[in-house]
């Protein structure tokens, strides 16, 4: 049975392909004279195919880093985060609007054949929904419902980064070649919107255990940020956040009077959310997904460390330093040990600084500044130099446990006092001073040596060692691991990832009462996200107010770059020159959309000349 699905599979996804992106229709037969009919006239049968609908999400979606780097495309290019030292020659299709090179035009091609394999599986159990013999439609609904709610997830990502694009259509002309692009407020209105509405209907209430199926608060989250999100495309804004407010009401709603209808919860502190004892069955998330890896399941060495690889994204570069080095046994602790390819902009740092001076109380805790050493190092003059050390600490030896590394900011308590050691101290002090200017609000590439040599000058020509290091995001760190193969250090990750929290919709509902109501409620939401987090209240609250608390609350949860192209902060590079001016050089209006794959799917079509969106070339 398992194979006979498989090839199945690959027929509907050739189907997809070969139809342009527009048809899944061929008549799959199987060679072994299995059809997706007889396939689907079992509950058993049908289930399988819509277990099938999950699997595009899975190639290259949340946290599967492996062909596309999907928290890039939906984080990255932002004003939250840069590439580690700043460097604007690494990762430039993600993070730096392609630099000063050519735009690359075939990255998103695994991102094509997944979104449109997940629509594919989609519309099969769509197609086939009539044929098992299910006892009563309400539960034959809730299996329709899952894909209704995984088609229009599908879409409202396809749209978000491409724009326009062909709907695929099951009874279409697979024939065709010249699919035909659909605006993206048209496949929020006939496509995303309905579904999620269909999916509300029969989706079950749930409990906190379900993984990556959605429940009924699923689909009500999802609703809520997609009828904001359409504001973005919409010419007439108003209807999108009136339904934006109405959805998040009724999330508030139950969450306020315990959870009677929906089984929606906000964790009263802070601390809990990302705690590790709370990840698999996450009372505040309305959807979460986890990827299971033993040795019966996703097990292989070449494939289970790959599926979830946000443990690893955001960590500093901490290898930079002798004490430290990326070894299996570190690699599976709450720290871990890689390096990571995400860092924290100035500003996104600069969001968690109160206007007294103190710091918002989340940031200590999704934030790691310290790092114990994994390797025993004495402390050479070559590294002593580099690092900027007085001489007496050559031949100091830090031992395995001992701090190795640790970031000092101007807001800690004993900031002078660290400041005065740095030269001095055993372990590497690195100076938020060292690494980002506020006055220009960006990393400093290089430094001014205060122990000076003839490589290491006080002129400022010298590269800056010390922006390897600077405070790591915590949010995806587990010790929820799958040994794949020790020696190469794969491991495969089963934390769960929580993919829309409570908090997000108190911070829908703020953004759209803004529209709707002038903002006369719209301190009241942020107030509720900020109080649980220990954080002082607002007054006035501004759409500005409201996007940088979804900065603080939601950074590095897949929704920067959409929450910035949804206020308008992508249409010119002003914001981006207030916030993160190293990038805003870079900014170009064309590049804020992705481009269509000039490598096989443009070819593959008659209109490819077309197709493509602008600023980016057609054909290879």
């Amino acid at each position: 049975m398992k194979n006979i699905f498989k090839s199945l599979a690959a027929i509907a996804l050739a189907g997809c392909m070969c139809g342009s992106f527009t048809a899944c229709s061929l008549e799959e037969n199987d060679p072994g004279g299995t059809t997706y009919e007889s396939y689907c006239a079992t509950k058993d049968g049908f289930q399988a195919v819509v277990n099938q609908i999950y699997f595009g999400m899975e190639r290259s979606f949340y946290g599967n880093m492996n062909k596309v780097n999907f928290m890039a495309i939906t984080e990255a290019q932002t004003d939250l985060w840069t590439t580690p030292q700043n460097k604007d020659n690494n990762n430039q299709q993600y993070f730096w609007f392609y630099g000063t090179t050519s735009p690359n035009t075939t990255y998103m091609l695994n991102f094509l054949y997944s979104l449109y394999d997940g629509i594919g599986s989609c519309n099969k159990v769509f197609q086939y929904k009539d044929l098992p013999p299910y006892n009563t439609e309400e539960e034959r609904n809730a299996k329709v419902a899952e894909a209704a709610f995984m088609r229009a997830l599908y879409y409202y990502h396809g749209v978000e980064q491409f724009g326009a694009m062909a709907i695929a259509n099951p009874n279409a002309d697979a024939s065709s070649f010249y699919p035909e692009k659909s605006e993206p407020i048209e496949i929020y209105n006939e496509i995303i919107i309905p579904d999620l509405e269909y999916a509300i209907q029969w989706l079950p209430k749930g409990d906190d255990n379900v993984i990556t199926r959605p429940s009924k608060k699923s689909a009500l989250g999802l609703m809520a940020r997609v009828q904001l999100q359409a504001t973005r495309w919409a010419a007439d804004k108003a209807p999108y956040y009136t339904a934006a407010l109405d959805y998040a009401k009724d999330l508030i709603a139950d969450c306020e009077a315990g959870g009677a209808k929906y089984n929606t919860y906000m964790y009263p502190s802070f601390d809990e959310v990302f705690a590790e004892a709370n990840n698999l069955n996450n009372k505040e998330a309305l959807w979460k997904h986890a990827y299971f890896c033993s040795s019966s399941y996703n097990g292989s060495s070449n494939g289970a460390h790959v599926l979830n690889m946000c443990h690893e994204l955001f960590r500093a570069q901490i290898t930079n330093f002798p004490a430290r080095e990326n070894n299996a046994d570190t690699y599976v602790t709450w720290e871990g040990s890689v390096n990571g390819s995400f860092m924290p902009t100035q500003h996104l740092i600069s969001l968690f600084v109160n206007a007294d001076g103190s710091m918002d109380p989340r940031f200590a805790k999704i934030f790691q500044n310290k790092w114990n050493a994994n390797k025993e190092y004495t402390w050479d003059l070559g590294t002593a130099q580099m690092f900027d050390k007085d001489p007496s600490v050559v031949g100091q030896t830090i031992a395995v446990g001992e701090l190795a590394i640790e970031f000092i900011m101007p807001q800690d308590a004993d900031y002078a006092a660290k400041k005065a050691q740095k030269h001095t101290s055993k372990h590497l002090i690195v100076d938020y001073a060292d690494v980002y200017n506020d006055a220009n609000k960006n990393i400093d590439m290089f430094h001014n040596y205060v122990n000076t040599t003839a490589d290491y000058k006080a002129d400022g020509t010298n590269e800056n060692f010390f922006s390897y290091f600077y405070p790591s995001m915590t949010k995806y760190n587990t010790t929820n691991f799958f040994e794949s193969n020790k020696s190469k250090i794969r491991y495969g990750n089963n934390s769960a990832m929580q993919l829309i929290r409570m908090p997000e919709i108190y911070l829908i509902a703020a953004e759209a009462d803004l529209a709707v109501n002038g903002g006369a409620n719209a301190a009241k939401y942020v107030n509720a996200v900020r109080n649980r987090a220990g954080a002082a209240a607002m007054g006035t609250v501004t759409l500005d107010d409201v996007l940088n608390e979804r900065g603080r609350e939601l950074c590095g949860e897949f929704l920067r770059y959409y929450d910035l192209a949804r206020t308008g902060k992508l249409s010119t590079a002003a914001y981006l020159q207030a916030t993160h001016p190293d990038l805003a050089k870079y900014w170009n209006a064309n590049f804020v959309l992705r481009p269509y794959d000039t490598s096989t799917f443009l070819p593959s079509i008659n209109n490819g000349e077309s197709y493509q969106n602008p600023g980016y070339a057609s054909i290879n």
